[in-house]
C-alpha cells in the first residue's frame, strides 16, 4: 500500500524546503507511524507535490491547518485539481491543527467533504490536533501544538494502519 501524506502549514523553513509548522510536524508524526508499520509513505508539503502524482497511490492523507474557519486555500486547490474519475474507491482521511476555541472551525471535515466527493472512501474520522499561543525566549507569542496532541496523532495513525490492506 502506497500512501500520500499531503499538507498544509503556517510555517516553513526555506532551508531544503522542510516546513516546520504545527501541521507539518503532525504529518510528519503520521508519517513515520504508518512507516514503521510497514507501509510505502510519503510526506509532501502541499506546494511541493503535483497533483498528477496523486493517481499513483493507493491512499491520501489530507492535512491543514484552520484558518478562518476552514481549510487553507492550497490544501483545497490541490484537492480541486484532482479529478474523481480517478479516485472512485480509493481510501482517504483528514487531519488538521486549530485553536481549542468555540467557533475556531475546522479544516479536517472540509478536507473529508471534498475527499468523499472526490468518490474516496474514508478509513478514519478527521484527526483534530490543537495548538495554543505561548511566549518565546524573546517574549514573542507563538502557536504551538498543545501538550499530547503529537501522541493523539501517533494513535490515530496507528488505528488508520489497522484499517489499510498491507
Amino acid at each position: 500500500m502506497k500512501i500520500l501524506v499531503v499538507y498544509d502549514t503556517g510555517s516553513i523553513s526555506r532551508g531544503a524546503g522542510a516546513a516546520s509548522g504545527n501541521t507539518a510536524k503532525v504529518a510528519g508524526t503520521i508519517s513515520e507511524v504508518l512507516k514503521e508499520k510497514g507501509f510505502d509513505v510519503d510526506c509532501v508539503y502541499v506546494k511541493d507535490v503535483d497533483p498528477a502524482s496523486a493517481r499513483n497511490y493507493d491512499c491520501l492523507l489530507a492535512g491543514s491547518p484552520t484558518q478562518w474557519h476552514r481549510a487553507t486555500g492550497p490544501i483545497m486547490q490541490f484537492l480541486g485539481r484532482l479529478a474523481k474519475a480517478e479516485f472512485t474507491g480509493k481510501l482517504a482521511a483528514a487531519f488538521d491543527t486549530q485553536l481549542q476555541i468555540p467557533l475556531s472551525g475546522n479544516a479536517g471535515r472540509g478536507i473529508e467533504k471534498k475527499l468523499r466527493k472526490l468518490g474516496f472512501k474514508i478509513v478514519a474520522p478527521p484527526l483534530v490536533t490543537y495548538v495554543q499561543g505561548k511566549k518565546n525566549v524573546e517574549g514573542k507569542n507563538e502557536i504551538q501544538l498543545k501538550e499530547g496532541e503529537l501522541e493523539k496523532a501517533k494513535s490515530w495513525a496507528e488505528e488508520v494502519a489497522k484499517v489499510l490492506p498491507k
